[in-house]
């Protein structure tokens, strides 16, 4: 389809504007730049609900503001039945369904074209704006309803895919942990071990390097130099998303050794997939004798300590190398280890096909939405 034949999306929305005038609807949410609805943070004590819009099935909501939200434009498109959004929001629905689809609309606001566009046209001095006729006039290919159904099918049935198997890799973790309690947590007393059972530290188990950032000026996003995660932002279910490289690097972690947050909130756990440079914000944590999946189940039964760095008081919780050297653990015999790692390798093997499968996927949904 041709640039001629795009369509002007203003003359297939329209907007709404339905208040909560008897404050009926109680739930109250937010729009997130990953284009998703979430619960809203905001305090409403004592606030008058009833300027806020009710918003419903299939209507969309953007956040007009795009000077303070990164690359992307704040929109979602509504799939429960009834919500209500700040009254600054700006709520708006498809005239004609049987013209516009919109799930393939929403489909198009995914688009990181459409991001760069929004922020392009955003205008304004003490804060940039994308107001409702700028919207109005963005340019879209809009076929026959049935393509635009055969599309949104084809990018439902990849989402859905994705999903299950998120759902997949949690049960699968909640297995490896529960066989982890059962062997090494449930009925064991601290004070009286098991015969050959003893406490230890982490670094008796674990050599741990700390993290150290390069120059700012060797950071990249063009897959110059080696593969370089600062700290947590990247961080996935199990293993971080690639997104900057570095041509100097400093301290580095090996494939699967296990990085963790050192820095507010320490405690948060990933899988380096390559060796890669970690910045201040982390430290890699690796087995010394390749137990990485019982070092793994342990680090995430011990995040109540962890969570006591990041609740001690000071403004931003970290950990250094001492502290995370020395912290207590219980060491049982290795002939438990290795009969618990040879089952939990097995389940971390799945997750692992499971995640690198969605990431595969993934692509594929970015390839079907630049294809639009």
């Amino acid at each position: 389809m041709g640039r001629s034949s795009y369509k002007r999306l203003g003359d297939y929305i329209q907007p709404v504007d339905i208040r909560n005038k008897e404050r009926k609807v109680e739930t109250l949410l937010g729009v997130s730049n990953a284009k998703v609805f979430m619960p809203s943070i905001a305090n409403t004590i004592g606030t008058d609900m009833s300027n806020y819009k009710v918003i419903t099935k299939g209507q969309f909501v953007y956040i007009s503001d795009t000077s303070r939200r990164g690359d992307k434009i704040s929109i979602a498109l509504m799939e429960e039945e009834e919500a209500i959004v700040s009254q600054a929001y700006t709520v708006f629905e498809v005239v004609d369904k049987s013209e516009l689809l919109p799930d393939y609309l929403m489909m198009w606001f995914r688009r990181p074209e459409f991001d760069r566009y929004a922020r392009f046209k955003s205008h304004g001095s003490a804060r940039e704006i994308f107001d409702w006729e700028e919207m109005c006039e963005v340019r879209l290919p809009i076929p026959d309803i049935e393509e635009q159904r055969e599309i949104v099918a084809q990018y439902e049935a990849i989402t859905r895919r994705i999903v299950l198997n998120e759902r997949i890799c949690a049960n699968l973790e909640e297995t490896a942990q529960a066989l982890y309690n059962k062997m090494f947590v449930q009925g064991i007393d601290p004070d009286n071990l098991p015969d050959g059972w003893r406490m230890g530290t982490l670094d008796e188990i674990a050599k741990i390097v700390m993290g150290q950032s390069p120059d700012g000026s060797t950071y990249n996003e063009l897959e110059e130099g080696v593969i370089f995660f600062q700290g947590r932002t990247d961080f996935g279910f199990r293993f971080p998303s690639i997104r900057m490289y570095t041509t100097q690097p400093t301290r580095m972690a090996l494939e699967n050794d296990i990085l963790i947050s050192v820095r507010a909130p320490v405690g948060d756990l990933n899988i380096s997939l390559y060796k890669c440079c970690i910045g201040r914000g982390l430290a890699s944590i690796r087995s010394k004798e390749s137990n990485t999946s019982f070092l793994l189940y342990t680090l995430k039964y011990y995040e109540g300590y962890f969570g006591s760095l990041n609740d001690d008081g000071t403004i931003f919780g970290s950990i250094n190398k001492e502290t995370l050297s020395g912290m207590p653990i219980v060491i049982p015999t290795e002939v438990l280890v290795k009969e618990f790692e040879t089952t939990a390798k097995a389940i971390d093997s799945k997750i692992k096909n499971a995640l690198m499968t969605n990431r595969v996927l993934d692509n594929v949904k970015g390839l079907l939405l630049s294809k639009l």
